[in-house]
């Protein structure tokens, strides 16, 4: 471990949180939107697919993105997902990992009930009602998205093969993937990676999202307990035992070192 850890991980977050960091990251999708609902779809559904390696996820997204003619809010807003079944055509090929046509179904009228029929103007409030004053992290407004996304109506209700794409703490997921798309929207700094877009949620609420590049470091540098030479699979108390230590180096951002956390991972220079 090194001497000084908050210097060695600032350091290494200046030099991960930059514009280079965009390219071949999931993040470079909705960063081709300036549109805030496009940004939120793509960068909802970019998170959701980001499981993988890194060029095969952005193939994905590419393909997603063209699909929905790269108008994702238009797209979603502009069918009736339920009766109209020709203009579902198109995406019954698409497919990445466990990911497939009846997932993005189900998504695409969740996303439609969630602007068009409850007159949402932002997604950001699909967390955020589900949340209290007080509240220390977002762990509420995850399990409240779960359970929103499934019991928007009687058919949602019935859905099971989606809720393995949907995390929640009430599992004892980690939601990764939730938690970067949150990271995604709600911090926002110099950098120009994240955007920043949601004001609900404060950065100190944030909980670092914990994939196996983040886990492995954090085991090596002894931020997290660790089994053997690797982290057992996080779960969420591990990326809530993660997030309050970083929150030890900045009580206001401690999300913003998953940067440094999965660099370092990516690049195995934490040995």
């Amino acid at each position: 471990m090194p001497d000084n850890l908050k210097d060695f991980l600032d350091a290494r977050v200046i030099y991960y949180n930059q514009p280079k960091f965009i390219t071949d990251d999931p993040i470079s999708i909705p960063r081709r939107f300036t549109k805030k609902q496009d940004i939120e779809i793509a960068g909802f559904f970019a998170a959701l697919l980001a499981w993988g390696n890194r060029k095969s996820i952005i193939n994905s997204c590419d393909k997603l993105m063209r699909l929905m003619n790269n108008a994702p809010y238009d797209c979603i807003m502009q069918t009736d997902w339920n009766t109209d079944e020709n203009h579902f055509n198109r995406f019954e090929k698409f497919v990445h990992r466990t990911f497939n046509e009846m997932d993005l179904w189900h998504l695409f009228n969740f996303l439609q009930h969630h602007y068009l029929v409850a007159g949402e103007q932002s997604l950001e409030t699909a967390f955020t009602k589900w949340m209290l004053p007080g509240d220390n992290n977002v762990e509420r407004a995850l399990t409240g998205f779960h359970n929103y996304v499934f019991n928007f109506n009687e058919a949602a209700s019935r859905e099971i093969h989606c809720r393995k794409h949907i995390a929640s703490p009430a599992k004892k997921s980690a939601c990764k993937r939730l938690n970067m798309f949150l990271r995604w929207m709600v911090r926002k700094d110099n950098a120009g990676v994240d955007f920043g877009i949601w004001q609900s949620i404060r950065p100190a609420q944030l909980v670092c999202p914990m994939d196996v590049h983040v886990s492995r470091v954090a085991a090596a540098l002894q931020l997290v307990a660790s089994s053997g030479k690797l982290i057992a699979p996080a779960d969420w108390q591990q990326a809530i035992h993660l997030t309050a230590f970083l929150s030890k180096l900045d009580p206001e951002d401690p999300v913003k070192y998953d940067f440094a956390l999965f660099g370092l991972g990516v690049e195995k220079h934490y040995r």
